[in-house]
């Protein structure tokens, strides 16, 4: 068997599923992990070391992929900032908000100030299960 033919073949596959079925680029590591044991395969005929190396070079790659991806925004607070809230929301406590057709805990982003019930707030940010909220009527200013 030709194993830097078979190794060439596997990195291209890897590379077109990453066209047509986009995972983050993780494919895309394979297929280059893949062409690189291809040229090792010229020098090392051992199929079982080829093996391991592309498994540690995929690792490798991958971890390498994720440490300097940039951080994304959760696709969550993309859709839409608009709030309302159900229960008042006191000073520095939690209250409820509607928020895409959800009942969600939420606090009020500035802890001093006080959020009436039934009140548009807008979703400054998002930690856990717990929506940060600004009144509409704040932000206006």
């Amino acid at each position: 068997m030709n194993y830097p033919l078979f190794w060439v073949i596997l990195g291209a596959v890897f590379c077109l599923m990453e066209l047509f079925l986009p995972t983050g680029f993780v494919e895309s590591t394979l297929g280059l992990s893949a062409f690189v044991v291809a040229l090792v395969a010229l020098v090392v005929p051992w199929f079982g070391l080829q093996i391991a190396l592309w498994v540690v070079l995929s690792l490798i790659f991958i971890f390498l992929l994720r440490r300097f991806m940039p951080k994304r925004t959760p696709s969550i607070l993309l859709d839409s900032t608009e709030a309302r809230t159900l229960t008042a929301i006191p000073p520095g406590q939690a209250g409820r908000v509607l928020y895409e057709g959800n009942s969600w805990s939420a606090r009020c982003d500035d802890e001093a100030l006080l959020i009436p019930a039934d009140q548009p707030v807008v979703v400054v940010s998002r930690k856990g299960n717990t929506l940060y909220v600004m009144p509409e009527s704040a932000l206006r200013m």
